[in-house]
């Protein structure tokens, strides 16, 4: 199977500028490849894998892999999907999450050529970037993009550095393109706009033929974007999110979801995934495994998956997170310290509601206290191993 099948029959692809064209380059053995990703955060998030994933799937097709770690576009600030300007981040603190991303990227894309564009970028000349790389571009064709017209049909505003991101992105493709051949860019298809630009520029004062694919927004049956949740981003990085919290949000995915998401997220062939929706709650627990796996390595992936069914045999297990407390705490003080509840407030009306239970006992009395060490349960998807200081 061709590998343009391949990706397709997993959903990985929503748009491929020239599919003909780009089956051919790859059958000829002569394609790069490269996805970015801005340092705005210390760690990427679930959604964020998609690209990386997918890179590792043409990777092992024989295509040249490169991550650039945005270190220069990260100054700017992407305004794709945004409703209002990024907050600004300082030097020391983008340099932090630069050397962090640049570990996971080695990570999940083991055999990439990792660069960074602030190579380029911050060395640029003014003057001499509007004249060279900005007289390519039409004012008006950026305006039609769906990113800039929402915002200006929002009446949300929109900065004139924001305005030149798209001018950066399409220069990295240019760039990567006479340093490294590279001739394939994939990305979100909220990213469509940027890539093309970035093919358009590479014809115009390359005169070669450039190719984008961009993979579909991936939306939960709930609406949500892939890699968040009420408790916040589903973070790569273990000390952002326990490798037992990570693998909870799989183990919690909707049915709906589940095979979509083992195609996306494992390396399971897809006739056993097939065979594996027979039983969605065995499913649903497989496609917690890979997930973790391949983020977290098997081992935590296994670990995550003992301590999850003790937990819900009502017991503990040691790679249960954990928080520690006086005995004699209340429930509302441990909801709040597990992440479970933002304050009193809310705690109580977890508790109200019939949400909560220490073990296999529920708790009814919001002055309830905790005697012993106990599992603390928020639902019946949410567990925290507690634990007495001292």
């Amino acid at each position: 199977m061709h590998i343009i099948d391949q990706l397709r029959s997993r959903g990985f692809i929503h748009q491929i500028t020239d599919e003909a064209a780009l089956r051919e380059a790859i059958t000829a053995g002569s394609v790069t490849v490269y996805v970015g990703a801005d340092p705005t955060a210390r760690s990427l998030h679930a959604g964020h894998l998609l690209p990386l994933l997918c890179l590792r799937w043409l990777s092992e097709a024989g295509l040249e892999p490169i991550v650039i770690i945005g270190g220069g576009t990260a100054l700017i600030g992407d305004p794709t999907g945004k409703d209002k300007t990024r907050d600004m981040q300082s030097p020391e603190e983008l340099a932090l999450n630069k050397a962090a991303l640049i570990q996971q990227a080695r990570i999940f894309a083991p055999n990439a050529r990792i660069v960074d564009n602030a190579d380029w970028l911050c060395g640029l000349g003014y003057i001499a970037f509007l004249r060279d790389i900005g007289a390519n571009f039409s004012v008006n064709k950026m305006l039609s993009a769906e990113t800039f017209k929402q915002r200006l049909d929002r009446e949300q505003g929109l900065s004139f550095i924001e305005f030149n991101y798209t001018l950066l992105q399409s220069y990295d493709f240019l760039e990567l393109y006479r340093r490294h051949k590279c001739t394939l860019q994939i990305g979100g298809q909220d990213q469509w706009f940027n890539i093309i630009s970035g093919c358009d520029l590479i014809r115009r004062m390359e005169g070669a033929e450039t190719f984008g694919l961009t993979i579909p927004l991936l939306l939960m049956s709930d609406g949500r974007k892939m890699g968040k949740s009420a408790g916040g981003a589903w973070w790569l990085d273990p000390t952002m999110m326990s490798p037992y919290h990570y693998f909870q949000n799989w183990l919690n995915v909707a049915d709906a979801d589940v095979e979509k998401l083992l195609r996306l997220y494992s390396y399971l062939d897809l006739a056993e995934i097939t065979a594996l929706m027979a039983d969605v709650r065995v499913a649903k627990r497989r496609l917690a495994v890979e997930a973790t796996a391949i983020v977290h390595g098997r081992d935590a992936a296994n670990a995550a998956d003992e301590a999850a069914k003790a937990a819900f045999a009502g017991g503990a297990s040691d790679d249960m997170p954990q928080i520690e407390m006086s005995a004699g705490a209340t429930v509302l003080a441990a909801l709040v310290q597990a992440g479970f509840a933002k304050s009193n407030s809310d705690a109580r009306r977890l508790i109200e509601q019939g949400g909560v239970s220490l073990g296999d006992q529920k708790v009814s009395d919001v002055k309830a206290v905790i005697a012993e060490p106990c599992v603390l349960w928020a639902g019946k998807k949410r567990a925290m191993r507690v634990v007495f200081a001292g």
